[in-house]
């Protein structure tokens, strides 16, 4: 069944990051797979546009069914394999309710994370204000501080519903790339120890960014958020 699927990634992504690792979890290794770089403008290519007229990464096929959004690609996959590999949704009404409120919020902490990180990237040398990323770091901080709360509230060895589901598919990634560049430790326990807690998962160690492995040092935006 895997190599009906195919999938364009870029490395570090994390709504790349999310459909690899739902792939592992439900046992699809050997579907086509090819890494693209965004340094030279691969996404961009008439190769992603034939998939992904937004020119953005996932490009994800299964068949003749297109998903290029991380979270429809997730929620797809889990529905289409639901007896095979592991389980993604939980059964239980309320841990169901608080993995698909936490895989929605999981978006919002991309952009915020995006904002900052991105932000000379993304805005022109004209068009910058410190202002405005002050007010993007505060509005990272809160957000942060957010899922500091959730997790206050979780058992030990518990994940952000209970069992491992899609809400940690979707919500790692940021929480690994947060601390890539730099988020303090010491400041954000919680998320520390969430990091620590999946980090070695069989599933995110198979899909974890080949160039993080080559170069494990990472950035120091974060480090006084």
């Amino acid at each position: 069944m895997a190599k009906s699927m195919s999938l364009l990634w870029g490395a570090g992504s994390p709504p790349c990051w999310r459909v690899m690792i739902t792939l592992e979890e439900k046992k699809l290794q050997g579907y086509k797979r090819k890494l693209l770089s965004f340094e030279k403008g691969e996404h961009k290519s008439q190769e992603v546009l034939e998939t992904n007229p937004r020119g953005q990464l996932p490009a994800f096929k299964h068949g003749d069914n297109i998903l290029n959004e991380s979270s429809a690609a997730c929620l797809y996959l889990e529905n289409q394999f639901k007896l095979q590999g592991n389980k993604l949704i939980p059964d239980s009404p309320a841990e169901q309710a608080m993995m698909f409120q936490h895989m929605m919020e999981g978006l919002t902490l991309t952009d915020k994370l995006n904002s900052v990180i991105y932000y000379d990237w993304s805005v022109p040398e004209e068009e910058r204000h410190d202002a405005a990323m002050k007010r993007n770091r505060e509005a990272l901080a809160a957000e942060l501080k957010l899922w500091e709360g959730y997790l206050q509230k979780v058992g030990p060895g518990s994940y952000l519903a209970g069992a491992f589901s899609l809400a940690d598919v979707i919500v790692f990634p940021n929480v690994a790339y947060a601390f890539r560049f730099g988020l303090s430790v010491g400041r954000y326990p919680k998320l520390a120890k969430y990091y620590s807690l999946l980090k070695d998962r069989p599933s995110i160690k198979a899909s974890w960014p080949p160039h993080w492995l080559s170069s494990p040092q990472g950035y120091d935006v974060l480090k006084d958020l």
